[in-house]
């Protein structure tokens, strides 16, 4: 029987203390992201093995990556808000239950155009659980120490997630690639029926979700930009990559006069004046967009360059995830005595100084102990304190009814920041000159450009911070001198 009481207990500030319901609900919403960051880092190991089977090029191969970044990018922000105006807990379910079958059916297809369709499903889907279930954890904890702490775990399950499937993802792949798909779906059936159980009721919102117009344009003209971001590596600035690019701007354009105009508009773009939620969006298209890039980056150099192996290239990138999930319940703790915005700050110094370290003593062959290993721990240690603050600096303040268009604001800045950069990285390393053997060289633009977006990312909120401080009102005893 489904409970369908509210969640009250342990949701101020002053009561910590959770209900067992309470942990399974937020056990639920952090499965889901848990299997979302396994699943993507699964598939990437498995990607030579996918290849081979299907007989697909690299052209090909690259889809099976894209098409998912291209559905949940480009269905983020619609999905955040469908949630608001449909009711959570059904548009996660379904999410989750489309997730479940297409993951099956991922597993089990022959043919590498299925493949690539499954996953452009399973970001469809992805679009709509992500930002539903950060929503959902947000709503169920008040803002403060409570909403803090359950934020903190949910980190600790999205970093182990990724970590675990670079290692599943080495070992299955060994066994076969179809079990990197099929090994998700008894933990999403686990995850569905006990959303289904322990997740209450929730009440579509009274007003709006008739904005059809801004629907239309808002999805259109994601998918075409992302659809350009993730193309151009590979086209360039050919016909299709250019109209794309083009009919997205005109669609996006679209979109912002027509919610200035309807009643109900599908985003309320005054949400855009409250600067703390502008800089934690550009805060997490530097984070995610440097970190991504530069795994990706280091995937292709231990594995294609050197020739290690799936589970050695994983074992090599593993201290930086280990990091995440053994410092990120210490998270909300941190967050409720020093606020977001310094530790968003620490988060972007730590990135920058691996990235610098990185490039400092890399040479044209970086070793692991000198180069690699400390840099992995500092990205770690970036990530750790900067995903945790940033998702609830991006997310305060708003009220209950926008907590969706906020969590999936935030997370689409996230995969948009991630596919541009990437695809910059993408382009600057098929561009660089053959180096070699074992030469780092080739790689060394795309370090460049990430180490410039974290350093944007530390410039605009040591800004911020500084503003802050001086805008701070003086005691009251020293301002009566």
């Amino acid at each position: 029987m489904t409970i369908t009481e509210p969640l009250t207990q342990s949701t101020t500030a002053v009561d910590q203390r959770w209900t067992p319901r309470l942990w399974g609900v937020l056990a639920v919403l952090c499965a889901v992201l848990f299997l979302d960051g396994l699943d993507v880092s699964m598939v990437g190991v498995a990607l030579p093995s996918i290849g081979t089977e299907l007989g697909l090029g690299t052209a090909s191969l690259q889809w099976i990556v894209n098409g998912y970044v291209l559905g949940y990018g480009g269905l983020l922000l619609l999905g955040g808000r469908t949630a608001d105006l449909l009711g959570r807990r059904r548009v996660f379910l379904i999410a989750l239950a489309v997730f479940t079958v297409a993951s099956l059916i991922g597993g089990l297809v022959d043919d590498g155009g299925l493949l690539i369709a499954t996953r452009f499903v399973k970001g469809l889907a992805a679009a709509f659980t992500a930002p539903t279930a950060m929503s959902i954890a947000t709503t169920t904890f008040a803002e403060g120490p409570a909403r803090n702490r359950a934020l903190s775990i949910f980190t600790v399950f999205g970093a182990s997630g990724y970590s675990s499937g670079l290692i599943l993802g080495g070992l299955l792949t060994s066994l076969g690639w179809r079990w990197t798909f099929l090994v998700p779906v008894p933990l999403a059936l686990a995850a569905l029926v006990a959303g289904l159980i322990l997740i209450p009721r929730d009440k579509p919102a009274a007003g709006g979700g008739h904005d059809l117009i801004g629907a239309v344009t808002l999805v259109g003209g994601m998918l075409l930009a992302v659809y350009a971001v993730v193309t151009a590596p590979q086209r360039g600035l050919d016909p299709l990559t250019i109209g794309a690019a083009a009919l997205a701007i005109v669609l996006l354009v679209a979109f912002v006069v027509a919610e200035g105009r309807v009643r109900h508009p599908l985003v309320r773009l005054s949400i855009f004046r409250i600067g703390s939620i502008v800089r934690a969006n550009a805060s997490m298209v530097a984070l995610m967009g440097s970190y991504v890039s530069f795994q990706f980056m280091m995937t292709l150099y231990l594995q294609d360059v050197l020739h290690w192996t799936p589970l050695r290239m994983a074992l090599a990138l593993l201290p930086a995830g280990l990091l995440v999930a053994f410092s990120s319940p210490f998270m909300g703790r941190l967050i409720d005595r020093r606020g977001t915005a310094p530790l968003i700050v620490a988060a972007m110094i730590s990135l920058s100084a691996g990235y610098i370290w990185f490039l400092a003593t890399a040479g044209s062959r970086p070793d692991y102990l000198v180069t690699i290993f400390p840099a992995m721990l500092l990205l770690g240690g970036g990530f750790a304190f900067g995903f945790s603050s940033i998702m609830a600096q991006a997310t305060d303040g708003i009220d209950d009814s926008e907590q969706g268009l906020a969590s999936g604001l935030v997370q689409s800045s996230g995969q948009i920041g991630t596919a541009l950069v990437l695809a910059v990285v993408t382009t600057l390393i098929a561009s660089a000159t053959t180096a070699p053997a074992g030469d780092f060289t080739s790689f060394r633009p795309g370090v460049n450009l990430v180490t410039g977006v974290a350093v944007a990312g530390l410039v605009l909120n040591l800004v911020a911070l500084a503003a802050t401080r001086i805008r701070r009102p003086l005691p009251a005893e020293i301002a009566s001198l």
